[in-house]
């Protein structure tokens, strides 16, 4: 459902040591609204698991999905990117019709 690249794996572990989170932490991803094209995307480390979450696991790294969000995600992969034209994770959705200049919001 969701996939992660060697480079969002491997700033996932190193935020994850930096903030002195243990394995037990895994990354939630969801879907809210908001932004400037009616989605978000939303990242951060969790290390609870709802009953109604998915968890899946990429490259070692666990990742937690609540139901809602599931449907949003589904083919997405979580990228990361140093480059010049900006700093960040990237989310790479095939269910996106359009996404903002800032690349944290989107329509479906």
């Amino acid at each position: 459902m969701i996939n992660i690249t060697d480079k969002a794996k491997d700033k996932i572990i190193e935020l994850r040591s930096q903030e002195g989170r243990g394995a037990s932490y895994s990354i939630r991803v969801s879907v809210k609204g908001g932004g400037c094209s009616g989605l978000m995307y939303d990242l951060a480390f969790d290390n609870e698991v709802a009953a109604t979450d998915q968890v899946i696991e990429d490259k070692g790294i666990e990742i937690r999905v609540d139901k809602k969000s599931v449907l949003y995600l589904i083919g997405t992969t979580l990228d990361y990117s140093d480059g010049l034209n900006g700093k960040g994770f990237q989310f790479i959705n095939p269910n996106a019709t359009r996404t903002c200049g800032c690349g944290e919001s989107f329509a479906v």
